[in-house]
């Protein structure tokens, strides 16, 4: 019982925290959704990585984590190769630009269509998969640690399942509908602190009950590989690739991550921020990651039915009342962080890229916001559906499965084409509209092509091939018609000398993290 009165006293002092936050009535685009331009780097790092950790990477990676090892810990560190991109490359060209979202930065490069095709295809993957994927998972999570106490709800694991989700979107839904960003990073710092802690004590008891450090490289030490064979079925080493050319799409042209650097005070902060948010990575693989390791170890002789009940089971088992719900809250704090981010950069793009742009050019700023905020409770509604589609297919056909591969591959589908697309913006002269959209739209055909053909292949490597066989399909007429971009020393750009030498030490430190546990 003293663990659910501690996550409902989290939840109070969220949403007090999100209510203070609330904007007033007159406040214009710019305030609600880019906090005035007025972020710092602790906010935007602490902001960043909160909102790129949702629970799904404490249940579905460690879930992943306890069956392929330490080689599910690429997506994290990976991050960190996309991270230095858009620190240097992508970021500093959108604040020139002064755009509040990524779209405008297309439609500079592309036109409109190509920009209203991006704007449409980053809400429906947010407010759709991502969305409904972060609600099932903080469900998931809730009636897993708490079945006695919710079960009151239904017999019905589904049923109650349903029910807990509708709760805790509407509950994030509220405070980001009445404060906009600012309301959201300041909800977000809070509650990294929360997911930091309480993911560090995890990793401390799961390393105990393994039995020490050096049980993880014994016991466990046939999992601590970076790469797997070339023939595995989900993580092969080949699958870097992908991984890597994917990590420019989701840092350097997603709008839900890049929200906070495009709100930066200065170029510095942005930088600094994101370059901060790498070094995180490392710290969120070892809170994720190493726990679903460990117990594998632990339950070598009752291993788990279902995988992505790993860490649900470290803490029932092996944490004691009170710090088991302090181990919730930081649960909770990691899937608040990224709904109420999806919720803003949503709202962000239905209003500014398609409402205001194509609906009512002259609408009010004002009216912008109101939209912004009615396009919060759209996004609610569509995410609830996909919600429950994730409940159905959880708790029937994939129940032994990891979530985390079966989401990613669908996300896929959209997300090569955003690769193509941001890298023939930023690295190419003036590409041809026609052939990137041409390319966009094609990606999506090739990738549904490639499964069909190859249904064993990874899902990373086909994303590999579809991406390079896109973006050449842009590149190479482009280059023979326009030539090649600036040199590289020109497109760079870092304040002073502190902010590169702080991104090519976290650049090293990744090829070292891969040479070092190969």
């Amino acid at each position: 019982m003293i663990d659910f009165g501690i996550v409902l006293a989290y939840f109070a002092i969220i949403f007090t925290i999100g209510f203070r936050a609330r904007a007033s009535a007159s406040v214009g685009p710019e305030e609600y959704f880019l906090s005035s331009r007025s972020l710092r780097w602790p906010s935007i790092a602490m902001s960043t990585i909160a909102t790129n950790i949702s629970a799904g990477h404490f249940l579905s990676v460690a879930g992943a984590a306890y069956v392929d090892g330490l080689a599910q810990g690429n997506f994290e560190l990976n991050a960190i190769f996309g991270i230095v991109i858009a620190a240097f490359f992508f970021v500093p060209l959108y604040l020139r630009l002064k755009v509040v979202t990524i779209t405008q930065f297309f439609e500079q490069r592309f036109g409109p269509q190509i920009a209203l095709a991006y704007a449409i295809l980053m809400i429906a993957l947010y407010a759709l998969l991502y969305l409904g994927t972060a609600l099932f998972w903080a469900a998931f999570a809730l009636d897993g640690i708490f079945s006695e106490m919710v079960a009151w709800i239904s017999d019905s694991e589904a049923v109650r399942l349903m029910v807990l989700i509708v709760a805790l979107g509407m509950f994030s839904a509220v405070y980001t509908y009445m404060g906009g960003l600012r309301a959201v990073v300041r909800t977000d710092r809070a509650q990294f602190v929360l997911l930091l802690g309480g993911g560090l004590v995890t990793l401390s008891v799961a390393v105990h009950q393994l039995g020490g450090w050096a049980e993880l490289f014994g016991t466990t030490g046939h999992l601590m590989h970076l790469h797997l064979p070339r023939d595995h079925a989900t993580m092969p080493w080949t699958a870097l690739i992908g991984m890597s050319l994917l990590n420019l799409n989701y840092w350097g042209a997603n709008q839900v991550i890049l929200q906070r650097a495009l709100a930066a005070k200065s170029l510095r902060h942005a930088q600094v921020g994101l370059l901060v948010g790498g070094v995180l990575k490392y710290v969120m693989l070892l809170i994720i990651v190493i726990p679903g390791i460990a117990m594998a170890g632990i339950l070598a002789d009752a291993p788990l039915d279902d995988p992505d009940t790993a860490y649900m089971t470290l803490v029932t088992r092996f944490l004691p009342a009170g710090l088991r719900g302090l181990i919730v809250c930081g649960l909770f704090a990691s899937l608040m962080s990224t709904i109420d981010s999806i919720f803003n950069s949503v709202s962000t793009l239905w209003s500014i890229d398609i409402y205001k742009r194509y609906l009512r050019p002259d609408a009010s700023p004002q009216e912008i916001v109101r939209m912004g905020k009615s396009a919060i409770v759209g996004a609610f509604v569509v995410g609830l559906l996909f919600a429950f589609l994730v409940v159905f297919l959880k708790t029937g056909s994939l129940q032994e499965d990891p979530l985390t591969h079966w989401f990613n591959e669908l996300s896929y589908y959209v997300k090569n084409g955003f690769v193509v697309l941001v890298s023939a913006a930023v690295f190419l002269i003036r590409p041809s509209r026609k052939l990137v959209l041409g390319a966009l739209l094609a990606s999506i055909a090739m990738y549904f092509g490639f499964t069909l053909v190859w249904p064993e292949t990874s899902y990373l490597v086909r994303s590999g091939w579809v991406i390079l066989l896109s973006f050449g399909a842009v590149a190479v007429p482009t280059i023979r018609r326009q030539g090649w971009r600036i040199p590289l020393r020109e497109l760079i750009a870092a304040p002073d000398k502190g902010v590169a030498r702080f991104g090519a030490a976290l650049f090293a430190s990744l090829v070292v993290a891969h040479i070092l546990f190969h």
